[in-house]
């Protein structure tokens, strides 16, 4: 089917804050999306929809079952796919003005810099905490505008993080809201989310990157935007630049690893070398504490007992297996590793070392 931009972006460019001259903004602009899952996917459609001429798409996870919910342009027949391919043809159906590039890999601090060079925005899709801080961080060094979203339960949280002001100073950062990585908030894996507040959260971003390419409205600048799904509450905390945090210095410093990795007692750990030489020993009992019971396992294993309802107590140990608990990343299996170690102290139980994607 033929048509033209005019007749596409009729609805936005009938608007008089947006025109013409601010759609062919849209389209000379280059946006990064980092983390595909239920932020950034929305994020990239919506944006692709609106104008947006150039998306590159970083993510290094397949689709799975759990996803789906929450993750609406996902079907069920992609599941194992990569999301970032996925994404991509989902946007080439909608919309023939949008360039749309892929990568499959997980964004690192030696990758980062390179990364976002070639971009006007970034945009924070992700749901790890580090992995935050290293956008944020290599964004300020960068002087790259971060478009910032985040979930916790029925809460969630935007802004528009260091953007040129007319004064020639940067706004407010992520780390003038919270300064250091907290190390005890699980990511929507673990705490669990609803799929409203995830496309709420997605919505807010794509209308702050649209206003930020448009220069058009006021954006949510110096200020952390809070919304509660159950209350139907929103609150905008007020922040302040915090001139003595030394980026540089920090990015330098940071391995940008989740604090429960960083400090895991190689001695309950097993890795994924290891594990493959014994998968096959009779006295293996691979426990799976993961909350989806029918996330792809690329293995088998003898328990599925999820995390959120894990309870310690009630667990019956056989002093005669060697007990292997797994988990996507190998955190929440490292945590319920440490506590039958503590109840068991002479039961054989080990964490696999980074989790199943890394197997």
């Amino acid at each position: 089917m033929n048509f033209n931009k005019e007749t596409y972006f009729l609805r936005q460019t009938t608007l008089p804050e947006i025109g013409e001259a601010k759609q062919a903004l849209l389209q000379q602009a280059k946006v990064l999306v980092i983390g595909c899952g239920g932020l950034g996917s929305l994020v990239a459609v919506y944006l692709a929809a609106s104008g947006v001429g150039a998306l590159h798409l970083v993510d290094f996870d397949s689709v799975s079952v759990s996803n789906l919910h929450r993750q609406v342009f996902y079907k069920t027949e992609d599941i194992h796919q990569p999301k970032v391919e996925v994404l991509a043809n989902e946007i080439k159906k909608r919309t023939p003005f949008t360039k749309v590039s892929v990568t499959n890999e997980a964004v690192t601090k030696n990758s980062i810099l390179a990364l976002i060079s070639g971009f006007d925005v970034v945009v924070d899709g992700t749901d790890n905490l580090p992995v935050k801080y290293l956008i944020n961080d290599a964004c300020v060094l960068a002087k790259k505008p971060l478009v910032y979203g985040s979930l916790y339960k029925f809460d969630g949280y935007t802004a528009t993080f260091n953007v040129l002001g007319e004064d020639g100073n940067y706004s407010c950062n992520l780390r003038d809201a919270f300064p250091k990585i907290a190390t005890d908030i699980p990511n929507c894996e673990e705490a669990g989310t609803m799929n409203p507040i995830v496309g709420m959260i997605a919505l807010l971003q794509t209308n702050e990157v649209i206003k930020l390419i448009t220069k058009t409205g006021k954006l949510l600048t110096n200020q952390l935007l809070i919304y509660n799904a159950l209350e139907n509450s929103q609150f905008k905390m007020k922040l302040k630049k915090n001139n003595a945090l030394d980026i540089k210095s920090i990015f330098q410093k940071s391995n940008y690893l989740a604090e429960t990795c960083e400090n895991q007692d190689p001695s309950l750990l097993i890795s994924a070398s290891e594990l493959k030489e014994k998968i096959d020993d009779s006295t293996l009992e691979i426990v799976s504490v993961l909350n989806n019971s029918d996330e792809f396992l690329p293995f088998k294993v003898h328990q599925k007992m999820p995390y959120n309802a894990f309870d310690v107590e009630n667990f019956q140990p056989n002093f005669k297996k060697h007990y292997v608990i797994v988990c996507k990343k190998g955190i929440t299996s490292y945590e319920i590793t440490l506590k039958l170690k503590e109840k068991y102290p002479l039961l054989s139980v080990v964490s696999l070392s980074e989790g199943i994607i890394n197997y």
